[in-house]
């Protein structure tokens, strides 16, 4: 069983990692972003009583995204582990999961891996502020960082439909780092030295080549 859970502000790098993750190890990326706007165009009913609040940069409250979570972890794609990204965001979402995992006969020392990515915050919003994704199968890409191989066509899957999320507009992205350093922040101590710190300004390869190497000795310590 081999679980992730991505830490880090908005932009800092969480969703592509995820993806590398979940490539390497055949497992999928959860992410409660997709999920939660994947509810909003559904317009199921928790995505009705989220869209006011994403759309202002707050957070969604625990219990949605738990819901969300629990729902999502039951799937057979999910036996070997997955790479949750942009879960959890607060200590009582922290706890929620364990209680959960541990429920499941994961064990916490062994089958979970917590990374944070460490970033320079004055330079998150450039970041974010460039991203946008594939439209049909939601590859995530940068128009400076990460652009796609060949120029208006996703390399995954060859669309040439491409979104800009709503939510990534500077001033929405002030208001959801305000909020993820009042809330989640505090994750960081509720972890403590469970976690293994990454910079995050590196590029994309050298980041995923850093958490490579931890894989690599979380492997060996498990022999």
């Amino acid at each position: 069983m081999n679980c992730f859970i991505l830490l880090g502000p908005p932009g800092a790098g969480k969703g592509t990692q995820a993806q590398l993750l979940s490539h390497q190890f055949s497992i999928p990326r959860l992410s409660t972003g997709d999920m939660l706007r994947a509810a909003i165009s559904a317009k199921t009913a928790v995505g009705q009583r989220v869209e006011s609040i994403m759309a202002v940069g707050r957070l969604v409250p625990d219990e949605v995204v738990m819901q969300l979570i629990e729902e999502r972890t039951t799937a057979q794609d999910c036996k070997q582990g997955f790479v949750l990204d942009g879960f959890p965001r607060t200590i009582a979402q922290a706890a929620g999961l364990n209680e959960m995992l541990q429920n499941r006969g994961i064990d916490l020392n062994h089958d979970l891996v917590i990374i944070n990515l460490e970033v320079v915050t004055d330079k998150l919003v450039e970041r974010i502020s460039g991203r946008f994704a594939c439209k049909n199968c939601g590859q995530s890409y940068h128009k400076k960082f990460l652009a796609p191989r060949q120029l208006g066509i996703c390399d995954r899957c060859g669309s040439t439909e491409f979104i800009h999320r709503q939510d990534d507009t500077e001033e929405v992205v002030r208001a959801r780092l305000l909020e993820y350093e009042k809330q989640t922040m505090p994750l960081l101590n509720y972890y403590g030295e469970k976690i293994w710190h990454i910079d995050g300004m590196q590029s994309v390869e050298d980041v995923s080549g850093d958490i490579a190497k931890l894989c690599d000795a979380r492997q060996k310590e498990r022999k």
